[in-house]
């Protein structure tokens, strides 16, 4: 039976893995052993998708892949020709902190037009104005997970008049109820905020369109964390451009943004390029989780986020 695992980061600088595998590093260059080894393969993080992708369909001995992302569409749609019983588990819980952090950093910026003191400053001009604060602010996440939760976390100290939570279904939290999607149109002109925390799945995708963006309150916020796909892009182009609603987008649809597209240069819209995971809290959640996940494949315990098993 094959026992490679193919870390994306030095084997030797994460503290406490587990005896018994061989442990290679692999950050998308040289392959570092015959794939065909390869029985847990983690997937290297922000590598393009042909790169992450390359080993797979030499990877006969496979049991296991691990992403360091949340999402996984990009992933599953490649594993066509994995072999059956390989169990595909997402980074559940590593990318919540950094996320989150953007997700109140966008919302705070846009609402405090933190864009236009930037360019105010490059050009030496004091000019103050008065903009709208987040307290008695109402913010719909939408998308209640992990991610969502964590960014309900970090906008409890700010004096919000109410978050409404939405998901795929509804329940009731500590915090209060979960609305299901089929609430959304009724709840959506009560937000002065909307934070997109979604996967992107066949549900979600274009699930930001027209009508949706339109039942929006003149004046409102839209903030995507999730994935560009969620939302129409010509859509929202319509509602920026004229005015009625504001936008901050760590994800676009296309990504990357090319040079010339009209989101660049929309005001009210403020785009950062997809960091929303990538920062220093990154590195030691990662390495938490492939410890937690490699002690259980070691030890034939259940692993945990495993989002779809092939063949099955």
């Amino acid at each position: 039976m094959t026992n490679d695992v193919w870390l994306p980061i030095p084997p030797e600088e994460i503290k406490g893995l587990p005896e018994g595998p061989n442990y290679l590093f692999f950050d998308g260059g040289e392959f570092p052993g015959d794939p065909a080894d390869c029985a847990v393969y983690v997937v290297p993080y922000m590598k393009p998708l042909e790169v992450r992708t390359r080993p797979l369909e030499r990877m006969s001995g496979l049991r296991v892949i691990q992403t360091l992302t949340a999402g996984v569409d990009d992933i599953s749609g490649a594993l066509d020709d994995a072999p059956p019983g390989v169990r595909l588990c997402n980074a559940r819980g590593v990318h919540d902190t950094s996320t989150a952090e953007l997700a109140l950093t966008l919302t705070l910026a846009s609402l405090r037009g933190i864009p236009g003191f930037v360019r105010a400053q490059e050009e030496e001009r004091w000019q103050g104005e008065f903009r709208p604060a987040l307290a008695d602010r109402n913010v719909l996440i939408l998308g209640y997970g992990a991610i969502g939760s964590a960014i309900e976390d970090r906008l409890a100290p700010f004096e919000l008049g109410r978050v409404i939570r939405v998901a795929r279904s509804g329940r009731t939290t500590a915090r209060g109820d979960v609305h299901p999607l089929t609430e959304l149109p009724r709840l959506l002109p009560d937000a002065d905020v909307v934070i997109l925390a979604t996967p992107l799945t066949d549900e979600t995708r274009g699930l930001v369109d027209a009508a949706f963006l339109a039942r929006m309150k003149d004046g409102a916020l839209l903030v995507n964390i999730a994935r560009g796909p969620v939302v129409d892009t010509g859509a929202l182009l319509s509602e920026v451009q004229s005015g009625r609603l504001t936008a901050a987008l760590d994800v676009t649809d296309p990504e990357p943004l090319p040079p010339g597209h009209p989101l660049w240069r929309v005001p009210g819209v403020l785009i950062t390029p997809h960091v929303g995971g990538p920062s220093s809290a990154f590195r030691p959640r990662a390495e938490r989780l492939l410890v937690e996940q490699l002690t259980r494949f070691v030890n034939h315990e259940p692993l945990r986020h495993v989002v779809l098993t092939t063949g099955a």
